[in-house]
Parts: C-alpha cells; structure tokens; sequence
C-alpha cells in the first residue's frame, strides 16, 4: 500500500486535484476501468479497503459497488514515476462495468488473462454433471485419476523434448499444464498459491 512518503509526495497540483486511478485485476492482469480520485477519495479507498473515486458527475466519494455490490478490494496502490496517477491493484467482486462484463474496456485478451480465464472455467466444472465435459468427468473419477493424467502428460512432455518435436512438445506441454490446473482446483489451489511461492523462493534466493 502507499507508504506515508508515497502520500506526501503526490502532485495533487498539476492534476487540479484529481489524479487518474488505473483499476488493475490482481491475478489475471486486466485493466478493469480508469477513474479520478481526490485526496478525500483516497483515503476512503485506504480506509475501507475499496476503491473509491470522486464522481464528476454526482459530484460526491463513489464506491465502486456501492448499489451493484461489484466491489474492488484493494491490494495495492502504486504511484507513476511522476507521482500524478495511481495503479490500483484489486480483486473485483463480480463484474466491473455496468454492462455486466469484467472490464469497462473492450476485451483485450493477453496470454497470462487467458490462463486465468481458464482456471475459472475449471473451477466452474468442479459442479458441473460429469456427461457435460471432459473436465468435470475427471473430477468425478477423483484424484488419483486427475493426479496420474499429470504424470502421463509430463512424461510425455519430457519424450517430445528428447526428439527435438516442437509441435509435439508444444501440444504436450498444453495437456500438461491444463491437467496441472484441474489438479490444482480440485486440490482447491489455483496459480496464485505456486507463483506467491514461487515469488517467496526468488526474494529468498536474493
């Protein structure tokens, strides 16, 4: 979060007193929606923990959520390099923009919003009847069988890179992470737990 000096530090003039607060999602990496804080704004935000701007329109603190109940639950907020705009890490609960979809934005789809997209869509088959996919049929056969796909996959991961098949490796590889995912949902994990650990190794490692 904004450290005190952080605070003292932002150029509230050049902006007439409102700075630009880009809405990132903290797992998947899309931008969600740009807003204008005021200072008052901005510690509203700090305070309750969700984002909050001053609307031009209503001409009062606004809280991303207040009638929807779609909040935006801070993770961490980091000035630019000029101390006049703000990212806003958060987790979105529910859809963003009022015309129900994740994002004000158009979709834009990047490589790592992808994989959390699917992630969600396995989550989603956890409940799903198991004649509905393929999916939600390994979750109905249960672990071990879940468990020794990832083995298989990963042994044939390893095959394909020994005979130099990228195409091989490549479709290999695509199996071995999605049944890595389903593993880890129904282990109740995601990819945040591995790259938090991940994360936590490295700054060890420094």
């Amino acid at each position: 979060m904004l450290t005190a000096e952080q605070l003292s530090q932002l150029d509230w003039e050049k902006t007439d007193g409102m700075i630009p607060a880009i809405i990132q999602h903290k797992v998947s990496g899309e931008v969600l929606m740009l807003g204008y804080m005021n200072a008052q704004a901005l510690e509203e935000t700090l305070t309750s923990g969700n984002v909050t701007f001053w609307s031009r329109t209503k001409g009062r603190l606004w809280t991303k959520g207040e009638s929807s109940g779609n909040f935006l639950k801070v993770v961490s907020i980091t000035p630019d390099c000029d101390n006049d705009s703000l990212l806003v890490l958060a987790n979105p609960l529910g859809p963003t923009c009022h015309t129900g979809t994740s994002s004000c934005f158009s979709p834009a789809e990047s490589d790592w919003g992808f994989l959390y997209q699917l992630e969600q869509l396995l989550a989603a088959r956890k409940s799903a009847d198991p004649d509905s996919s393929y999916t939600a049929s390994l979750y109905a056969r249960g672990t071990k069988r879940i468990a020794q796909k990832v083995g298989e996959e990963g042994v044939e991961t390893a095959l394909a890179a020994t005979v130099n098949d990228r195409f091989e490796l490549t479709n290999e590889a695509s199996d071995l992470v999605y049944h890595l995912l389903v593993l880890l949902q129904d282990q109740e994990l995601d990819l945040s737990a591995v790259i938090n650990n991940l994360r936590a190794r490295h700054q060890k490692a420094e």
